[in-house]
């Protein structure tokens, strides 16, 4: 199936000199978006959208005014103003261009694309053109590994992009044509679907798991979520109906947020679901009102999934026509519960749930500590249930078919089935399902991959195998993942995969602590060194140790998960590591018996790297 973006849905280009009016004022219309989102102040991301697509970025005036309308400080919106990627406090371009920096778009020649649109427009990657036409930069990951190379201009995606595409691109922008003129196959995008399973096999009929739940009762469906095993499908795990009921346990007003926030370089799933599988997923967070009480739902969507909004709004208005959302849903009294979307702007962290809780109330993405937990303290303080979108899909399923119906496929610790992004050096990237217990080899063998040195599991955070690990298994026991499933092949190279991903978390740290804000940069700097071949032992000592700390002692998962990558390749390929340290150690001047004593001291090993006094 092929997602088209309907051009209706592609807001106009702003003609705005940077977003003033002929006389410079930009109060009136300020104030004007300030007072459309209630004044406020958790409204405050959403303000800051609408502003940078006024004016191309937030000016400063804007920061006082929506300071002083919202009644919250001047710091607050200029903290959150410069913590999210796509906002900016200087100004972009009319045309405002992102390319994808995952791993997979720089395999499917994301550099050669780079430099033909700055050569074309006359821009470099960070800057905006001198005549504010085009401004270029990178992104983490678009989420669109399956048909890279990737980006977005204005928000909208660009799909399979090649050198030709770029010289059409160039020529539109140079001729200032509207997004809306542009061909529509620039916006396509596959949802790449090649196996189904419980969760995507059939569809959905939107109302019928609400009829099932209540024709059961509310008690016994929460107990058949539990009886199916179904655990959080973001990562971590977590029994869903567990989740649920302790929520629904605490006293006061209570809340549904659905994470959509799907950052994790090669994670796509959630993409398909959102957009072939909406009603399953609204009617799971429904589902889940009902079972703990709660009046208000909140879809946190990742800021790179703008294109999703307007048709993500119309089911939402088709489910209030049908009485699957509103008031006396379904005719049940008392039964009143709605979602609203709440667009991100950028920024990996808030896929942490916590995290994603400050930004939908309006601050910084930046992770609670914990305890308390969502369940008990979430949302505006009150009791909250955050899952995955893939989590609710798969309750909604649960809920019509049954408990046992679901914990017949898996494992005894895992069940039910799993869907998985996939891409990379394989014949048919896209999404697949798989059950639980399923082994590596088997995947690899179903997407066409060949020759393959290694596969990324989970996404940099994850775990990186090598083949002799194939007949692992895909378990909350063995190899747990949130659904990236990058693939790489023998002509790769895994110390520049390792260097791509330290790239990626020194960049996402949100910089609340020390160990991650200044770990990860020294760790991408390390790493960065023994690439480009100016490593030497005392380095590959500092990458460990620094691993190490960087993991032990930061405050969150982005942290405590972010030398994995470097960690994992190096148990798993460490005569690559040392390959490009041979590489320079018989340079002149090298001191190879000092470095190794460094070694020693530093490792209190007496035969720390003994292995580079061998021979070739």
């Amino acid at each position: 199936m092929i997602f088209n973006i309907k051009t209706a849905d592609i807001e106009p280009l702003r003609e705005r000199a940077y977003g003033a009016d002929k006389q410079g004022n930009i109060d009136p219309l300020v104030k004007k978006i300030v007072k459309a989102h209630g004044n406020d102040p958790t409204e405050l991301l959403q303000i800051l959208r609408r502003v940078q697509a006024e004016y191309r970025h937030i000016p400063q005036r804007a920061v006082e005014l929506v300071a002083t309308q919202l009644g919250i400080s001047h710091g607050q919106v200029q903290g959150v103003s410069e913590f999210y990627s796509f906002l900016s406090t200087t100004p972009r371009g009319q045309y405002d261009i992102f390319l994808s920096d995952c791993i997979i778009d720089h395999l499917q020649g994301e550099p050669a694309v780079m430099a033909q649109l700055c050569n074309r427009l006359g821009v470099k990657p960070g800057q905006t053109r001198a005549d504010g036409r085009v401004s270029v930069d990178h992104a983490s990951c678009s989420g669109l590994c399956d048909q890279g190379p990737s980006g977005l201009v204005n928000g909208y995606p660009l799909t399979r992009l090649t050198l030709p595409r770029i010289d059409q691109i160039a020529d539109l922008i140079e001729r200032g044509a509207p997004l809306a003129t542009w061909p529509q196959e620039f916006f396509a995008i596959a949802d790449n679907l090649h196996k189904t399973g419980l969760i995507l096999d059939p569809p959905l009929v939107p109302g019928k798991a609400l009829e099932k739940a209540f024709a059961t009762g509310l008690d016994g469906t929460l107990a058949e979520i539990g009886k199916s095993g179904l655990r959080g499908r973001g990562g971590a795990g977590f029994k869903t109906a567990l989740k649920w009921k302790f929520c629904r346990e605490e006293a006061g007003n209570r809340y549904v947020v659905c994470n959509a926030d799907e950052g994790e370089p090669g994670t796509f799933k959630d993409r398909v679901l959102l957009q072939s599988h909406a009603h399953q997923v609204f009617e799971g967070m429904t589902l889940a009102a009902a079972i703990v009480d709660a009046r208000q739902g909140y879809l946190y969507l990742r800021g790179e999934y703008l294109y999703l909004c307007e048709p993500l709004n119309r089911i939402l208005e088709e489910r209030r026509r049908l009485g699957l959302l509103g008031r006396k849903i379904l005719g049940h009294k008392g039964f009143d519960f709605d979602i609203r979307l709440h667009l991100g702007a950028g920024a990996y962290i808030c896929g942490e749930e916590s995290a994603l809780i400050e930004s939908l109330e309006g601050k910084r993405g930046v992770p609670r500590n914990r305890p308390p937990y969502p369940v008990t303290q979430g949302y505006l303080g009150r009791p909250t249930v955050v899952n995955n979108v893939e989590t609710f899909a798969a309750a909604a399923k649960i809920a019509l078919n049954g408990g046992d119906w679901f914990a017949a496929v898996g494992t005894e610790k895992s069940k039910g089935s799993k869907i998985l992004s996939i891409s990379g050096d394989c014949a048919r990237p896209g999404i697949y399902e798989y059950p639980f217990g399923t082994k590596i080899a088997r995947i690899l063998e179903d997407c066409g991959a060949d020759q393959v040195i290694g596969v990324q599991i989970g996404g940099p955070s994850g775990t990186f195998i090598a083949p002799r690990e194939f007949d692992r298994k895909l378990a909350f026991e063995d190899l747990a993942t949130g659904g990236s499933f990058m693939i790489f092949n023998e002509n790769r190279d895994v110390l520049a995969i390792a260097r791509n991903f330290s790239h990626f978390f020194a960049h996402e740290s949100c910089g609340f602590c020390t160990p991650c804000r200044v770990g990860t940069s020294l760790l991408k700097n390390c790493l960065d060194k023994i690439c480009d071949g100016h490593g030497t032992a005392a380095d590959l000592v500092e990458l460990t140790e620094l691993s190490r700390l960087i993991k032990t002692a930061s405050h969150c998962g982005l942290g405590q998960t972010a030398a994995n990558p470097v960690l994992s390749t190096l148990e798993r390929f460490p005569h690559l590591y040392e390959r490009r340290l041979r590489e320079i150690s018989f340079q002149p001047g090298f001191d190879l018996d000092g470095e190794l004593e460094v070694a020693r001291r530093l490792t209190g090993r007496d035969d720390a790297y003994a292995h580079l006094t061998q021979e070739e």
